[in-house]
């Protein structure tokens, strides 16, 4: 077994042995330098195999059509039991069962129960509310000041919608936002990512959300089945019984799910657009743009990096032998830049052709389920921008999330000037 390499940071991506390349690494995603060895990877081994990493062993798939042919194979990749590598280590007593990290028909049972919440006709209630809450951030944003983006919109719009979509007091958004951020990382990387500092602060975490919500939920049960997310759960023929750890687990889902991706893009977009000058100039000049652009800021921004599955049995893909046990890793952050796939890949173009051709919301029974919720979210957030600003001016360095699976901001600061 070769040792691993400390930090790939050290490495040049070109020269670097690729039985070395260890591209889970968590800094390698907060300095944004993870893509030269996906490029590297996609080049020259497009399904590669780590022997040695923090996360243990692992396969990487960095192409677009291997992503989604594994990701369209769950018979023969399984998303049962872990769905991110940073998770690898995690203890029974912090195992959180969700239906994303569930086969068929378990699976399929659960997700119908709460998919109503995403309908078309719950989506056309729900777009003046999340006007109106676009509106009032917006409108209350410091003009002149610099301040920082992800706090002021980013966290408070999807942390608002999330409340809303739970039937909780708004006041508690920030819950939500703290809770998602818990959850998302696990243990290890939470540690990592310093958004907690151990194991026993993390189960302190969700044993605090498993109470809050066990509350909302026997509130629920009492009364006739609502449109809310936990009385959904609560009256679901498939959910009503669950376990409190697979209540918790499907919590931690919706939530990240809700959350994580959406305020991610938010941000992402801004500094998209102001690092493609030229694309801001032809929003200024279209803003019948803004909706194909939401589709080109999910897929440059990628807010979810990647997704596991274990394979269920010996298997090839790419001329490469997969036993059955593998972890197998979908870098979508990659495949979303293959250029054999997506022409002019590296690129941020508003006006792209087939923009929603992109890997950002996965593929076969686990695409994700609230992905035109966030499509409606950005597309009226960026309307009611384009309504009051002429430039959201990012005039700082932004700071990343030291994790290799939520592709994220902590910090953007920007400075906001009006029409």
């Amino acid at each position: 077994m070769n040792q691993a390499i400390a930090s790939m940071l050290d490495v040049d991506p070109e020269t670097v042995a690729l039985e070395d390349i260890d591209v889970s690494q968590p800094q390698l995603f907060a300095e944004d330098r993870v893509e030269p060895l996906f490029a590297r990877l996609r080049r020259d081994a497009p399904v590669h195999y780590c022997r040695d990493s923090a996360f243990g062993p692992y396969w990487s798939i960095t192409r677009f059509e291997d992503i989604q042919y594994v990701d369209t194979h769950h018979d023969l990749f399984s998303s049962d039991g872990e769905i991110t590598i940073d998770n690898e280590d995690s203890e029974e007593d912090y195992e959180l069962p969700m239906f994303i990290a569930m086969d068929p028909p378990v699976h399929d049972d659960q997700r119908k129960v709460v998919a109503p919440v995403v309908a078309p006709a719950n989506l056309k209630v729900l777009a003046d509310t999340i006007r109106e809450r676009a509106a009032g951030i917006l409108d209350s944003l410091p003009v002149g000041e610099t301040f920082n983006w992800v706090e002021r919109v980013s966290i408070v719009l999807t942390g608002q919608m999330l409340a809303t979509l739970f039937d909780m007091p708004i006041e508690d958004r920030l819950k939500l936002s703290r809770w998602s951020d818990v959850g998302s990382h696990g243990v290890k990387g939470g540690v990592i990512a310093g958004v907690i500092k151990d194991a026993a602060e993390y189960q302190s975490e969700l044993d605090g959300c498993l109470a809050y919500f066990t509350r909302l939920w026997n509130e629920r049960i009492a009364q006739p089945p609502g449109n809310d997310l936990i009385s959904m759960l609560a009256h679901g023929e498939s959910t009503r019984h669950m376990t409190p750890q697979e209540f918790l687990g499907n919590l931690i889902l919706l939530i990240v799910g809700g959350n994580d991706t959406t305020r991610n893009s938010i941000s992402g977009g801004v500094l998209a657009l102001n690092r493609n000058p030229a694309e801001y100039d032809k929003l200024r000049t279209d803003r019948s743009l803004i909706s194909n652009m939401v589709s080109e800021i999910i897929r440059y921004q990628t807010p979810l990096a990647h997704m596991r599955r274990t394979a269920t049995a010996d298997t090839e893909l790419a001329g490469k032998r997969i036993r059955e046990g593998d972890t197998v890793v979908m870098w979508y952050l990659s495949g979303n830049r293959d250029d054999t796939a997506i022409e002019r890949a590296a690129e941020f173009l508003i006006d792209r052709a087939k923009a929603r051709h992109h890997l950002s919301f996965g593929f076969g029974i686990h695409r994700c389920m609230g992905n035109r919720l966030a499509e409606m979210q950005l597309r009226i957030l960026w309307e009611e921008i384009m309504a009051r600003f002429a430039f959201v001016e990012v005039v700082g360095e932004p700071v990343r999330l030291p994790s290799n699976f939520i592709h994220g901001f902590t910090d953007l600061p920007v400075r906001v000037h009006p029409l």
